[in-house]
């Protein structure tokens, strides 16, 4: 089966999330809106949005279509494509705790994007700098180190030495605990060499994703979306910490 994932065709966003997924497992999948011809590109990705065609409409994007089933939410996905690739552990109470996690990651991406979006999605970063330079530097003061200190304790106690989240195995979560740690040095470089020697099995971890042969291909070839100022993880400078 060749899976179809649908989003937004020029920004990492919640889609690099399964993105990772799929090419760790080296699962066949189509980037919809960043195909071409019929039935590809951002029209197929909003007739699922409207909701004719389809009865159980998700929400937002990112969703992926695995044969018949439609699931949306990145973290309902990653729980589906988890232990179908071997990217979840066997144990129910396990799996459980590895969904934890995303969604607790889910939450940081939320913070992520508040850091310039701090008053409403729908207007312009400019229109709302202000607030933005005080919820950055909230988040960075108190926030980065509660969810960092949250996983570095994490990895702490899993494993010693400790090298995933989940037991002895890479899970999905682990290659989003790596995309959250890559946006961050991307937004926040100044920020994020400070935590990287305050927080060393976090990036430890980082480094390590980000060396595994499928991740490296993926992350050398044109299917990784470059970060831009349209994403989750956007550099502003004056946001930095100083």
């Amino acid at each position: 089966m060749t899976y179809e994932l649908y989003y937004w065709p020029t920004i990492q966003g919640r889609g690099e999330f399964v993105r990772l997924v799929l090419e760790e497992a080296q699962a066949p999948y189509l980037d919809v809106a960043r195909e071409k011809g019929g039935g590809a590109g951002i029209a197929a990705l909003m007739r699922f949005l409207e909701g004719r065609d389809v009865r159980r409409p998700p929400f937002a994007p990112p969703y992926l279509k695995a044969g018949r089933l439609i699931i949306g939410q990145t973290a309902n996905i990653l729980q589906f494509l988890g232990p179908l690739h071997g990217l979840a552990p066997q144990a129910a109470r396990d799996r459980i705790w590895t969904h934890e996690l995303q969604l607790t990651i889910a939450d940081f991406v939320a913070e992520v994007h508040e850091t310039h979006h701090p008053v409403a999605s729908a207007l312009y970063y400019e229109d709302q700098k202000k607030e933005a330079l005080r919820r950055a530097a909230d988040f960075l003061k108190n926030r980065v180190p509660k969810f960092l200190g949250y996983f570095e304790r994490v990895l702490e106690r899993n494993n010693k030495p400790a090298r995933y989240l989940v037991g002895t195995r890479l899970t999905y979560a682990d290659l989003s605990l790596y995309q959250i740690i890559a946006g961050l040095s991307y937004a926040f470089p100044r920020a994020a060499a400070k935590s990287a020697r305050k927080y060393r099995r976090v990036f430890a971890l980082h480094a390590r994703v980000q060396e595994r042969p499928r991740i490296a291909a993926y992350l050398a070839s044109p299917r990784r979306i470059a970060f831009n100022q349209d994403g989750i993880f956007r550099h502003y400078p004056e946001l930095d910490a100083r």
